[in-house]
């Protein structure tokens, strides 16, 4: 299966045969969050689209070193590179520092992304720990004479680079028109040229995250994380460079330019980006602020929702578009994804109790390949699923009698759903999430209750033993005039 995998590079803008630089070792590294928010749907998007081809190659046999960065410094207001740090900025709202913010939204994000079953990373770096790594990049391209140093910051010169290279060779983007765009911008009195980019920033009195530099004190511009935390992780040559459209520009243009410098060459062979998620046909973010939160949507915790959707319900809707074209949402969207998912795993329940017959009807090795067909053809997520309800006419039709299948067909249609959608699509049966949840309360109660006794019996000993060993494990306990309540 591996040498049949097509993926569309935004390089080259087509579809390219995937072939890995050292099989069957991958190495794909991905914009992570900037976490100084609640992750919302928009979030959501980016992780899913490439948890899908993270779990597909490792199905196809590769080994996967796959790279999801953490920024959590260098984020500026602008990508004019004017402006406060994020993080900084949210730390000194709430007069805390700067790498609680990070610590408090990353173990949120990790939450949402564990309940839409998102694999964890090979590798999850944080801009923060990798200072040294940005800055030994940043005179990498100094003593090169493509970067120049101004009032303690250092800017990429673009201009002298697009002599030689194509800069917006990624965007389509013309520097000359980036010229006249840009060039009237307040501000930027240190810069050769407006469309320049800090690859260090000077910071002023005021600014909290700074770091000792040979140009003085400051902190790295927002592109530097990830071409200084690729190559570290997966070499100066790697397979993929994945993101959300929106990093497409100034972003990875930015990164295209320093790896070239850095490096002498363009270092990454595919670039991958799926599109956005919209309300009313306008991006969905921060920014503009019409996002949903992840928490929201599993509460229903806002005022466009008609109701709370489960996480499964969020990765099926995501997952039902392909990754390259733009999803639209919508409270109908949403309930027919809810409606279409629980089809497929009720015909997943029927599928395991069917019987073979010494006959059969169904050549359910074609019914594999479709998938696998699907799935190479650029991660076509949309047709796998189609192909998974076509199925289920004839888990159906088995059931009912009027179409026939031996142990072998239904074998290898057993395999095939359990393979793509739960393996490969990452779909999983929530129920038992709720039964799990419900054995948990159970339990619970029923510690609780015998602490309750041993109250009664004036055993402090083991009452507060009890109450202790379940705080360690993160069970907050609450005595009341009728018994008890507790929480996670």
């Amino acid at each position: 299966m591996q040498e049949n995998l097509f993926l569309y590079n935004s390089l080259s803008r087509k579809k390219e045969k995937f072939t890995a630089i050292k099989p069957p070792f991958v190495g794909m590294y991905v914009c992570g969050p900037t976490v100084y928010g609640d992750a919302h749907l928009g979030h959501a998007r980016p992780a899913i689209t490439f948890d899908l081809l993270f779990r597909y190659f490792q199905h196809i046999g590769y080994k996967v070193r796959y790279v999801r960065n953490i920024t959590d410094v260098g984020h500026l207001e602008s990508d004019a590179d004017q402006g406060e740090d994020k993080i900084a900025k949210k730390a000194k709202l709430e007069q805390v520092e700067p790498m609680e913010i990070a610590q408090f939204y990353s173990d949120r994000y990790h939450r949402d992304m564990d309940k839409l079953n998102v694999l964890r990373p090979s590798i999850e770096p944080r801009a923060s720990g990798h200072i040294i790594e940005q800055i030994e990049l940043t005179q990498k391209i100094i003593d090169t004479g493509y970067a120049y140093v101004s009032n303690g910051s250092v800017y990429f010169d673009v201009e002298k680079y697009n002599q030689k290279y194509n800069y917006g060779k990624l965007s389509g983007r013309i520097l000359e028109d980036l010229y006249s765009n840009t060039r009237q911008l307040d501000g930027q009195d240190e810069k050769r040229n407006s469309f320049d980019f800090a690859l260090w920033k000077n910071a002023s009195p005021e600014h909290i995250m700074r770091w000792n530099s040979p140009w003085g004190q400051g902190f790295p511009g927002w592109h530097a994380e990830c071409s200084a935390m690729g190559h570290k992780y997966l070499g100066e040559k790697f397979d993929i460079h994945g993101g959300g459209m929106d990093l497409l520009f100034p972003h990875h243009e930015c990164e295209i330019a320093q790896n070239t410098i850095a490096v002498g060459e363009n270092s990454i062979n595919y670039w991958v980006h799926n599109n956005m998620i919209t309300i009313n046909g306008q991006k969905m973010g921060k920014s503009l602020g019409n996002f949903i939160t992840l928490d929201e949507l599993f509460t229903g915790a806002n005022k466009v929702l008609e109701k709370a959707y489960s996480p499964m319900t969020i990765r099926f809707f995501i997952l039902q578009a392909h990754y390259r074209s733009t999803l639209d949402f919508s409270n109908e969207a949403l309930q027919a994804a809810e409606k279409g998912l629980a089809r497929l795993l009720k015909g997943v329940e029927t599928l395991q109790g069917l019987k073979p017959s010494k006959e059969n009807n169904f050549d359910a090795e074609k019914f594999r390949q479709d998938c696998y067909d699907a799935m190479n053809d650029d991660l076509n997520s949309p047709i796998l699923i189609s192909n998974l309800f076509e199925g289920l006419k004839t888990i159906n039709s088995v059931a009912t009698g009027s179409e026939k299948i031996d142990e072998k067909n239904l074998n290898i249609l057993k395999e095939t759903y359990n393979t793509f959608l739960f393996n490969v699509l990452g779909l999983k049966l929530e129920n038992e999430d709720a039964g799990n949840n419900e054995m948990l309360e159970d339990v619970v109660n029923m510690v609780l209750n015998l602490r309750l006794s041993a109250k009664e019996k004036k055993d402090w000993a083991t009452s507060d033993f009890i109450r202790d060993e379940l705080t360690k494990i993160g069970i907050k306990v609450k005595d009341t005039k009728e018994g008890f309540e507790w929480e996670i």
